[in-house]
């Protein structure tokens, strides 16, 4: 028996390395490669107001906060910029060259995927997972993870105690007995918040469904509650007033920021140089008020 699980951790470490040499000469595009070919492709999934899909006159169009970023940044390099769609399933294959998830609390790596983008910017949290398949660049907009009720649930907003540790433990002790809405491999991950074997039913989508999605899912009596992050429950606030509440935290706090292939360390280098100047010259803040106006009303500091 021994000998056979030897000789399967042999071949799933033989696998895993023959798909890592197999891409690696796709995984080698940095800055000067981008520039050679004058495009910056720029995957996205649509989210909040990072980036949202517009209609009109037949005509489909993109536009959102890491839109205009990209764009920004794809200008001071000097190349042109694509726009390139992607879901939260296999963004990061398109970015890495291998189909990479996250389940069960645990990395699946799974077969080479054709490379497609050269940036990931959509409000994607930090989260340490994510940090091994690829690298962040430095953060731009805070996040965390709240617990949102629909306002006819009998659930009431927690008193914040002066400590986050001890309000995210109200919260959880809350939650029991609770259905609650969430989703595996993204930053609403109940594996991440030690949530499950609390007494908590835990609902995950049973089809592929966007974060925005998840507050009309309660408002349709899905589930009473939803697991929702600081991006989303701002403009839920504003499109569905007076239809849902925030009970309190369920992390820590968190952070967003673009992601970069590991073999891209100057094109990363560069976006940072970029997010430093557009702080310093008012263009950041010039597009946070634009398209999240009340999170200054949350995190003054941050914004600072």
């Amino acid at each position: 028996m021994l000998h056979n699980i030897f000789a399967k951790f042999i071949f799933h470490t033989s696998l895993t390395l023959s798909i890592l040499l197999f891409s690696s000469s796709l995984l080698a595009r940095d800055l000067e490669d981008i520039k050679k070919e004058g495009v910056l492709h720029h995957l996205g999934v649509p989210y909040a107001n990072f980036i949202s899909y517009i209609h009109s006159d037949g005509f489909e169009s993109v536009t959102g906060l890491d839109i205009e970023i990209t764009q920004g940044f794809a200008k001071y390099i000097g190349v042109k910029y694509e726009y390139v769609p992607a879901t939260w399933g296999n963004v990061i294959g398109k970015l890495t060259g291998i189909d990479s998830q996250f389940k069960d609390n645990q990395i699946i790596v799974g077969k080479p995927v054709p490379i497609e983008g050269d940036i990931i910017a959509n409000g994607i949290t930090v989260l340490h997972w994510r940090s091994q398949l690829f690298d962040f660049s430095d953060d731009y907009f805070p996040s965390a993870v709240w617990l949102v009720s629909r306002t006819d649930s009998h659930l009431k907003p927690i008193i914040p105690s002066g400590s986050l540790q001890k309000d995210i433990e109200m919260v959880k002790k809350l939650m029991s007995g609770q259905h609650v809405l969430a989703m595996e491999d993204s930053c609403l991950d109940p594996n991440l918040y030690n949530l499950y074997g609390k007494n908590i039913d835990m609902i995950l989508p049973t089809r592929k469904r966007n974060l925005n999605e998840m507050v009309p899912a309660i408002l349709n009596k899905d589930a009473e509650n939803t697991l929702l992050d600081v991006a989303d429950t701002l403009i839920a606030l504003e499109k569905w007033p007076g239809q849902i509440k925030v009970i309190g935290p369920v992390s820590e706090s968190q952070k967003m920021a673009a992601g970069f292939r590991k073999s891209s360390p100057k094109l990363r280098e560069a976006y940072n140089q970029y997010l430093t100047i557009i702080k310093s010259d008012g263009t950041y803040q010039h597009l946070v008020e634009k398209y999240y106006p009340s999170v200054f009303d949350f995190y003054h500091d941050y914004f600072k």
